[in-house]
């Protein structure tokens, strides 16, 4: 429910505020109050909101498979058991399609991003007031809970698969093979002066096109996220004066949320099997 306090602007840049941390203009730590002086905290500033839920919801995911693995028989499985026997499978039957190396470490990655960031953007179905509401009972003044929102986050995971990425393309192919894929195509010639005429164009070509990598991978989680927290809190805002508006509203967050299911679902999916096909692009031999 949109507090009565607020006009519609303070509103909404209240719920897109995050709880900010860092060096402020008076040489103090501290948190900041309000948009400006998180802006002035800079490059350092950290987002404790989103450290403290993607933590929270990595921890989460650990315990409850860590939990179902201890319970593992070798009679049907129920309940929970069956539930991550099921994602694991589905995981495993992605990666064998979409993997054709051979690497131990693909399948558990998959795996993590794909529940991680499930759980994270999950977040998004929580009614974008209840939380916010709670932590200012604490003395907390904001407090966004979904991660996937916050590009600092988006950013970091993307650019930890850019870092795997590039560690086992130099691996695979050696530096020579590696440099060799970014400067002898897509443009090829067997006459030795147009290859070195063509090498900075391939590698101004081919540069963009792995640098771009990393950056749509986390534009497109943190967009589409992005866009359906905006709807959800535009909603709660244009309904919040009395009972008809507010059941009015409370309607169309839930139309809202049964569909944005799918883009919540999908958009984990997208960055999992994104990510394969990327450690697998690294792991052929140019």
């Amino acid at each position: 429910m949109a507090s009565e306090n607020l006009t519609s602007t303070a509103y909404i840049k209240h719920h897109l505020q995050n709880l900010t941390f860092g060096l402020r203009s008076d040489g103090s730590w501290g948190l900041a109050h309000g948009a400006q002086e998180a802006r002035e905290m800079g490059f350092w500033a950290i987002h404790l909101d989103t450290m403290f839920w993607s933590i929270f919801l990595g921890s989460m995911f650990l315990w409850l498979f860590h939990k179902a693995a201890m319970r593992a028989t070798s009679d049907t499985p129920s309940g929970l058991l069956n539930f991550v026997e099921w994602v694991v499978e589905f995981i495993d039957d992605n990666v064998r399609g979409s993997f054709s190396g051979k690497n131990p470490l693909v399948a558990p990655l998959a795996l993590t991003l794909f529940v991680w960031i499930l759980l994270q953007n999950t977040m998004d179905l929580v009614p974008v007031d209840w939380i916010p509401q709670i932590a200012h009972l604490f003395g907390i003044e904001y407090m966004k809970v979904v991660p996937t929102t916050d590009p600092n986050a988006t950013f970091g995971m993307s650019f930890a698969v850019f870092g795997l990425m590039l560690y086992y393309s130099l691996k695979i192919k050696g530096p020579l093979g590696f440099a060799a894929e970014l400067t002898m195509q897509p443009f090829e010639a067997k006459n030795p002066f147009l290859k070195i005429l063509f090498m900075p164009v391939n590698l101004f070509l081919e540069g963009i096109g792995l640098l771009s990598k990393p950056v749509s991978l986390s534009l497109r989680l943190f967009g589409n996220l992005f866009a359906g927290e905006m709807i959800f809190i535009l909603i709660a805002l244009l309904f919040s004066g009395g009972i008809v508006l507010g059941l009015l509203g409370g309607v169309l967050q839930w139309a809202w949320a049964v569909f944005h299911i799918l883009i919540v679902l999908l958009q984990a999916f997208i960055f999992m099997v994104l990510t394969v096909v990327y450690l697998d692009m690294a792991h052929h031999e140019h």
